[in-house]
């Protein structure tokens, strides 16, 4: 057994903050939470106010359910499976290092032969790879008008055939599905998805209230990326915004980097759907690294300042958050830190169904943890035991 006690920290998890606190992890297992002194008998004693100075914060690591790469590289690159497989692993190093232990992977649209490929990679990956929970298929099935960074010409209508494809590739490791309701066979595309296991998502949508609520009938739980590539909030048309705030079996999701939402919006989102965001990144390959010009999917993105648009419409194409930057941000924008944490952690395992494993540190839980300072700048992470 390897033991490892990390002590003298502000510990955050699930929703409460705990001073004082200790934490002992066993074998990549959170065994035990206290407070007050610690017995040095772990085989690794961390003293938290060394590692990140007084005020030093614990928490669980952080889970992304939405972002496409980063480090230079996209999720979506490589033509054969070990250009895949060191794609992914170069992104996963980079948010890994800013306190992402484990995350989903996003792809883009593309022709289905090639989602079909990717999404039975990600599976194979998953096999060696713990800290890889499955993919994201954002698109093909999106609307027209609201194809943000996506190819128009590759977006289709939710076929079931070409549905039940994409997810047989997965081999029931398709964790979200991003589907536009409005499209013909939208909402039984949506039955599909759900059945499957997966998590339907709204987004990239014309959708308005009653079609969203229609949707969140059929079961989607997700709202991919709230208020970007929708209707906004019109005080006649509430949209599928203040829909989703409003269905309390709805997870929303943000990217807190002050581009694609403003602070006051972010803090909106919280106050409308408290318990209910997850902050995601939508990182396409420049994250942690430089501006310049990049690919995403079949979309040439230029990133100035930090910022991606897509050349040819101009459209945000993802951003180059992490997620620690995403905590800050919340934090700057009046989310208390709970809030803010819950967000990252516990929310977006939920929205995914892994709550029973990740996103506490609570005995029984995988011993994913972050110590950030009081500034919240990441000084350790470590990632637990394999999901069960």
């Amino acid at each position: 057994m390897v033991s490892t006690v990390i002590h003298s920290a502000r510990l955050i998890s699930d929703g409460a903050e705990t001073a004082d606190a200790w934490v002992r992890f066993e074998d990549g297992v959170v065994a035990a939470v206290g407070t007050g002194a610690v017995r040095p008998d772990a085989d690794t004693v961390l003293d938290a106010t060394v590692i990140a100075g007084a005020g030093a914060v614990l928490a669980p690591g952080f889970i992304d359910i939405h972002g496409h790469g980063g480090g230079g590289v996209s999720f979506d690159d490589g033509t054969s499976f070990d250009e895949t497989v060191t794609a992914i692993r170069t992104a996963r190093d980079l948010h890994r290092a800013h306190g992402t232990t484990r995350a989903v992977v996003s792809l883009v649209t593309a022709p289905l032969d090639d989602l079909a490929r990717k999404v039975g990679e990600i599976a194979d990956l998953m096999q060696t790879d713990a800290d890889i929970l499955g993919s994201h298929l954002e698109g093909p099935f999106l609307d027209p008008a609201h194809h943000g960074a996506h190819e128009p010409s590759l977006l289709r209508e939710p076929v079931a055939a070409d549905v039940q494809r994409l997810l047989d590739a997965g081999r029931g490791t398709v964790r979200q599905v991003t589907i536009a309701p409005e499209l013909p066979g939208g909402i039984d595309a949506i039955r599909m998805i759900v059945a499957s296991g997966a998590a339907a998502a709204v987004g990239h949508t014309s959708a308005d209230a009653a079609l969203a609520a229609a949707a969140f009938d059929a079961g989607a739980t997700i709202l991919t990326h709230a208020f970007n590539a929708m209707p906004g909030i019109h005080h006649r048309a509430p949209g599928p915004v203040l829909t989703a705030a409003a269905d309390h079996r709805v997870v929303l999701e943000g990217i807190a980097d002050n581009i694609h939402l403003n602070p006051m919006v972010i803090k909106l989102l919280f106050d409308s759907a408290p318990g209910r965001v997850a902050l995601v990144t939508d990182a396409m390959a420049a994250a942690g690294s430089a501006d310049g010009r990049y690919d995403l999917g079949a979309v040439r993105v230029t990133v100035t300042d930090g910022v991606a648009r897509a050349d040819d419409t101009g459209s945000i194409a993802g951003s180059t958050l992490t997620q620690d930057v995403a905590l800050q941000r919340a934090v700057q924008a009046g989310v208390p830190l709970v809030e803010s944490v819950r967000a990252l952690t516990s929310t977006p395992a939920r929205a995914i169904g892994l709550d029973s494993q990740l996103g506490q540190l609570a005995p029984g839980f995988l011993g994913d943890a972050v110590l950030l300072d009081e500034n919240l700048q990441m000084r350790h992470v470590q990632t637990g035991a394999r999901i069960r």
